[in-house]
Formats: C-alpha cells, structure tokens, sequence
C-alpha cells in the first residue's frame, strides 16, 4: 500500500510557484534546530508515533494507550505523516498526520456533517499533533503548522478542518480559525476517542491577505522567512508497506477501545 499516493503528492507547478514567490521576494533565510519531513519509512514512522504517544499521554493518557503502535490511518492513500527530529541526535521532537478528502470523508466526518460551505471543498484534515516538552516545543508545533500550510497551498486544498480540545482549541483561534458550528459547542468526534472537541475551518486562499490585515504576529515566520529545514517535497512518492501481521481491523479500533 502506498503512503504517498502520486495523486495525493505536491504538483510540481504549486512547489515551483511558491519557490519563484520566494525568490521574488527575497524572504531572509532561518535555521531551525530541528528538521521536518514526512515519513516515508517505518522506522521513520515508529519514530513518529513515539512522540506521538508521549505527548498524548501527558494530557489524555487513556486515550494515548490507544496510540502505543502505528495505526491504519497512518497507512492510507490520503494520508502523510511529518516528522520533526532534533538535528543534535536525530531524536524525535514532534509529528503531525496529515489526511485529505480525496478518495473519502475526513475523520471528524465520521461524527459529524459538515455545513454546506465546506461541502465539495478540497479539505484536509491534521491530527495526532504532538510534540516535546523541551524548550524548543513550541517553536517545533508552530513550525509543523506551517508545514501543514505549505502542504494545502501546493496541493490546492480549499479549507484546513482542525478539532481542538479546550484549551487547544484557543491556539487554533488565535490563528484565525473559526467555528464550524458556532452556536453548537463542543462535539464528541469518534476519531479521537470520543472526547469533546471544538470544530474550527480555516480558508487557505485568503490566509496572508487575513493574516496581513490583522498584522498577525506569526506572519513574518509563515511568509516572509524561508526555512530550508521544513522539507514536505517534492520527490518522488516513497512507498511504506504494512507490516507483516498488522491488523487494520484492530487497529481502527482502538480509539473505541480505550474509551469503552
């Protein structure tokens, strides 16, 4: 099975727009202590759903015995996962699973319908976001987001769907995200092991234009600064095989597992 599918894959003539833009602008150049790349082994993915688990299980540790091995979703033709690894040891810093709706509905789908705005739309979904609790924590989930971004804008995606727990959902506000159903609440989403969550959508064509007038305070970092380190494509599409004796079945179940 196929990880990174050629449908899926950055198009060429995205990547070389966004690099021309660049050029043009001739945006400063920083360097991150870490680097991000998508997955495209299974060693590679280990290393992810390691920090994966160790984020999740500071927060919702019943959940996160869901979380201990890879899981299905991990292996589908509409998904990516990216890595972020420490350039001092190669440690795993932090990891995000990306997941389109191509070829299928989105996770948060499974327990809700999505309004009509968001209806024959080009979406993506990111999920599993964890990251370290060192000191350069922060910096590695913002840089993760905006690895997500460059991932919409190369493959023309409409609108990000994000789900926040409280109080995460505050960081996706604070980037202009805004509620899906806003006079509804919290909702519990099956993908995440029925914990309440907040629904949020973000429209990628009119981000900088948001972001300019609002003079958000991440702009500069997102648009105006290049990062060599943050590396999504394009290449080739690897190819990552399930392992011998996984069961997808059981997999899927997981999350319902560790909340029955």
């Amino acid at each position: 099975m196929e990880l990174f599918p050629a449908a899926v894959f950055n198009p060429p003539k995205a990547s070389r727009a966004r690099t021309a833009r660049e050029a043009a602008a001739g945006r400063a150049i920083e360097r991150l202590p870490f680097t991000i790349r998508r997955v495209e082994t299974e060693a590679d993915l280990l290393k992810a759903v390691q920090i994966r688990h160790a984020a999740y299980a500071r927060h919702v540790p019943d959940f996160a015995r869901s979380l201990a091995q890879p899981e299905a979703a991990d292996y589908d033709d509409d998904t990516i996962v990216l890595l972020a690894e420490s350039k001092l040891d190669g440690t795993p810093i932090g990891s995000t699973r990306i997941r389109t709706n191509l070829y299928r509905p989105l996770g948060v789908e499974e327990s809700i319908v999505l309004p009509d705005w968001l209806q024959g739309k080009r979406l993506v979904e990111a999920t599993r976001l964890g990251i370290d609790e060192g000191r350069v924590g922060r910096m590695v989930k913002i840089a993760l987001i905006k690895a997500c971004f460059m991932y919409c804008e190369d493959n023309a995606i409409d609108y990000s769907v994000a789900t926040g727990r409280p109080p995460v959902d505050r960081q996706y506000e604070q980037m202009m995200f805004v509620d899906v159903f806003p006079e509804q609440g919290l909702v519990p989403l099956r993908h995440v092991g029925n914990i309440p969550h907040r629904v949020m959508a973000f429209e990628i064509a009119t981000f900088e234009e948001r972001w300019t007038a609002a003079r958000h305070p991440l702009l500069n970092f997102f648009f105006n600064t290049h990062h060599p380190d943050i590396d999504i494509g394009p290449g080739a599409p690897p190819t990552l095989a399930l392992p011998r004796g996984f069961d997808i079945e059981r997999s899927s179940e997981r999350c319902e597992l560790a909340v029955a």
